[in-house]
């Protein structure tokens, strides 16, 4: 069995974290995804290890982790989805504006250059895909 990760919840408040990011831009981004995941999730955000912003929780095969996430990193906004961009994600990611992808992280640099609908979206289909394969998902 894999061991469990080292990133977890810690005790750290979210208002606190996001305070204290230190590019005036990317704080106010932060303080906007925090709102939208937490809406979304139905969730307060939850610090996970010193720099990811964590909202429910399900148990995959490598451990605990956040069922939704971000991380305001000095590049760029990184949020944590449901790993597996799909085909029928297409129209959101075009609509979305400029970001890029990985397997289970969406990149965007500005919010101000971003459709926030389209964000919503996409962390609606990546917390209903989570609650589907994992049903004990919070």
């Amino acid at each position: 069995m894999a061991s469990e990760p080292k990133t977890k919840p810690t005790d750290v408040p979210v208002a606190d974290f996001i305070a204290a990011v230190p590019h005036d831009g990317r704080r106010e981004d932060a303080g906007i995804v925090d709102a939208i995941l937490t809406d979304v999730s139905g969730r307060s955000g939850v610090m996970w290890g010193p720099s990811i912003v964590g909202y429910g929780v399900y148990r995959g095969s490598t451990g605990d982790w956040p069922v939704l996430g971000f991380s305001p990193r000095k590049a760029n906004m990184v949020l944590y989805l449901m790993p597996g961009f799909d085909k029928d994600d297409a129209d959101l990611l075009a609509r979305l504006g400029k970001h890029r992808t990985t397997v289970a992280c969406l990149y965007l640099n500005r919010l101000t250059d971003t459709d926030l609908a389209a964000l919503r979206e996409l962390a609606e289909r990546s917390l209903a895909r989570t609650r589907a394969k994992y049903p004990d998902a919070t």
